[in-house]
């Protein structure tokens, strides 16, 4: 039995996503083992998830998946280098994973190679910084870069699934790793498309019909649109930055010089420009069109806001995730626990958290502040309590019986 990594955000679970993992074990083998490596309450964009990652990573568990783990929140709230980086390393150090399945818009695994080894290369760095003198953001810059290097085009860099792809075969070859990439070519709508293809939906534009108050059932598998329409209707979601905006703002303009300069990403005076637009600004949306430019881009001022409001600091960041967490499991997925924990750090039950290194006690500390920030865009007050993320325990779903855990949020309110 082979084993197989993905990394996602689930933000929801839908189709195209279940998709995917069915692709990956037809070439792989129907018997594999699928671990997902998922984005917590909080994703790479610099927002909230819709719902929370316990019913997120249910979810996966219908869909396909057999163990879901989460990806630490300074690694989420980073560049594409940096959370490639977190999820591989988490990947890697679990002894067991033989290949890494990631949808891209390219779908050709030697070409995607082929980008990452450019990107490693010696004159990489110098050539890159020539281009960004030039004053253009850091995706084309890098992109300019790669061309002049590879002496062609290099338009696939332009698709944001293809640049994860590359840096997550760029991170496998700088931590020396054995896992093998496997491109599966994405299906349905592009990222961020908002109509359907194929009858096929891009997570954003449900994450709208779902805002919306629209129907997106027929986007999503039956069981994970059960999930999501349970949480709905007992006030725990959608989640969105909009609710939360008087918790982020207060935040802000709370904080001094000192601190927005400890953000990630900060360079070239940003954290004057952040600061000086968090302090004035009405809105986060006011905040965002303050801050960009044509250099700085608007994911990379929302992660900043994001790693404002929730204590994230650039060291965090630095080195690899302390720990391994699950979040969800089935049999399959329980078994190849057993073989995970003799290879690295696994924190199944949140008390064990407790007893974790200083840097390992950070980084789920820094969850549980997160949780409860993230909680306070619940609809009703009972939504909004504290101290969750140290009582809800992983998603068991295996056939032995009465073994099947429900997230705590979600317990109470029907009990």
């Amino acid at each position: 039995m082979k084993t197989v990594g993905i990394v996602a955000e689930y933000n929801p679970f839908h189709k195209g996503h279940a998709l995917h993992i069915a692709k990956t074990r037809e070439i792989v083998g129907e018997d594999a083992a699928i671990v997902c490596v998922m984005s917590g309450n909080f994703i790479q964009r610099g927002e909230p998830a819709i719902f929370a990652k316990h019913t997120r990573a249910e979810a996966a568990l219908y869909g396909g998946a057999d163990l879901v783990l989460e990806l630490p929140l300074p690694y989420v709230l980073a560049s594409a280098e940096k959370f490639a980086m977190g999820a591989m390393a988490i990947l890697d150090s679990l002894g067991c994973v033989d290949y890494v399945s990631f949808g891209s818009e390219s779908g050709n695994t030697e070409e995607l190679k082929e980008a990452a080894q450019i990107l490693l290369r010696d004159d990489f760095g110098e050539v890159l910084r020539e281009e960004l003198r030039v004053g253009v953001s850091f995706a084309e810059a890098r992109q300019r870069a790669m061309e002049r290097i590879a002496d062609k085009s290099m338009d696939m860099m332009a698709k944001p699934n293809n640049i994860l792809a590359v840096e997550y075969i760029k991170t496998l070859a700088m931590l020396g790793s054995d896992i093998e990439p496997l491109a599966i070519s994405r299906k349905g709508a592009g990222h961020d498309e908002a109509q359907e293809r194929d009858g096929i939906c891009s997570a954003s534009a449900i994450r709208a019909k779902i805002r919306a108050g629209e129907n997106a059932s027929a986007y999503m598998p039956r069981e994970a649109n059960a999930l999501f329409e349970i949480e709905q209707s007992a006030g725990f979601g959608p989640i969105t930055m909009e609710a939360l905006e008087q918790s982020v703002l207060t935040r802000l303009r709370m904080m001094t010089e000192e601190d927005f300069a400890a953000l990630p990403d900060m360079s070239e005076g940003l954290h004057l420009r952040l600061m000086r637009a968090a302090k004035t600004c009405g809105s986060i949306d006011e905040i965002y069109e303050a801050v960009k430019t044509k250099r700085y881009a608007l994911s990379r001022i929302r992660r900043a806001v994001a790693c404002a409001w929730l204590g994230i600091t650039a060291a965090d960041s630095e080195g690899l995730p302390p720990y391994v967490r699950v979040l969800a499991a089935n049999d399959k997925g329980c078994r190849l626990l057993k073989t995970i924990k003799k290879n690295a750090v696994v924190i199944t039950k949140p008390t064990a958290a407790r007893k974790l290194d200083e840097r390992g006690r950070r980084f789920f500390e820094l969850e549980a502040a997160a949780t409860d920030l993230y909680v306070l865009g619940g609809q009703e007050p009972e939504n909004r309590r504290g101290g969750t993320e140290w009582e809800v325990s992983p998603v068991i779903k295996t056939s032995a019986a009465n073994s099947y855990n429900v997230p705590i949020r979600r317990r109470r309110k029907s009990e």
